[in-house]
């Protein structure tokens, strides 16, 4: 299991530089980043990639309502050409909160509307001619968009119901995770995913997980902290989901949080579960988060 490291977007593209530089220096050469309200990540990405050419960059992910698929697979093509090919593309479906309420859009059957996404996106970042007539999309594309000489990003989706994993593993490299514990990822995520590529010939799937982590050795103060800093994904009827599946209430459920022994246990647990690669999202004091880079350094090299 790959441990890699997420990418904090906010502040000036310096100071994102330099966050980016830091991880680098300590061994962490893959790093992910989320499209919230902050800037824009792919072009932060970009940004950092071709400063930085020896990182992998990925996004975890990208929401997809707002973006046409075209104009997502030539700003994802032309960010891989950017940053030397080391991209994978992270895509997800937002909230109903958000695309209606937020945004004006709607959010009518949006698993059938992200599987005609796919249908567009996935050979778009291939470079390859497209023509989709959908109930929602309408797309005739000869021709590739972005550079044309570029390693072709890599495609993850964000997917915790069945229909979402059955996408993935049909038209995808796999999916990102967040919120999803040990227990799900084992039982539920890999048997679904991989049982979807296998059906329609395609290589095993990547599972990247990312969760809160903390070493600590105020377990009740460190809880309450994850809790209150990720309390709105409870109220998501995704996310409250995937918790209740694995049998978990609150963020801090899921999280990895405890002594070094514990977390470096949990993370023998992800890799155990079938998780190909984990991006920490690390919390807590600055003490706490120097010991939780530690761990994570010292799983890395074993």
């Amino acid at each position: 299991m790959r441990i890699a490291m997420g990418l904090d977007t906010n502040g000036s593209l310096d100071t994102i530089l330099e966050r980016a530089r830091r991880w680098r220096d300590l061994g962490f050469t893959s790093l992910w980043s989320s499209q919230i309200f902050g800037p824009d990540t792919l072009t932060v990405l970009a940004v950092v990639g071709h400063e930085l050419r020896d990182l992998d960059l990925g996004t975890a992910v990208v929401p997809v309502q707002p973006r046409h698929p075209a104009m997502l697979a030539a700003q994802a093509r032309t960010v891989a050409d950017a940053i030397g090919g080391k991209l994978t593309l992270g895509v997800g479906l937002s909230h109903q909160v958000i695309v209606e309420g937020m945004w004006g859009l709607s959010f009518e059957r949006p698993v059938a509307f992200l599987e005609e996404y796919l249908a567009v996106l996935a050979p778009m970042l291939r470079g390859e001619p497209v023509n989709v007539e959908g109930e929602r999309l309408h797309v005739v594309v000869t021709s590739p968009v972005g550079p044309t000489e570029v390693d072709p990003p890599g495609l993850v989706v964000a997917a915790l119901g069945p229909r979402m994993l059955e996408l993935a593993g049909q038209v995808s490299d796999g999916t990102v995770l967040w919120m999803a514990g040990a227990d799900t990822i084992e039982d539920y995520v890999v048997p679904q995913i991989r049982r979807a590529a296998a059906a329609v010939g395609r290589r095993e799937p990547r599972i990247v997980c990312s969760l809160p982590i903390t070493v600590t050795n105020d377990l009740s103060g460190a809880r309450e902290r994850i809790n209150e800093a990720f309390a709105v994904y409870p109220t998501l009827p995704s996310y409250a989901a995937v918790m209740a599946r694995e049998g978990a209430r609150e963020p801090a459920d899921v999280a990895i949080v405890g002594s070094r022994e514990h977390v470096l246990e949990q993370l023998s647990r992800l890799a155990q579960a079938g998780v190909s690669e984990f991006s920490a999202a690390p919390t807590g004091s600055r003490a706490e988060r120097d010991a939780t880079v530690e761990a994570l350094i010292d799983f890395a090299g074993t």
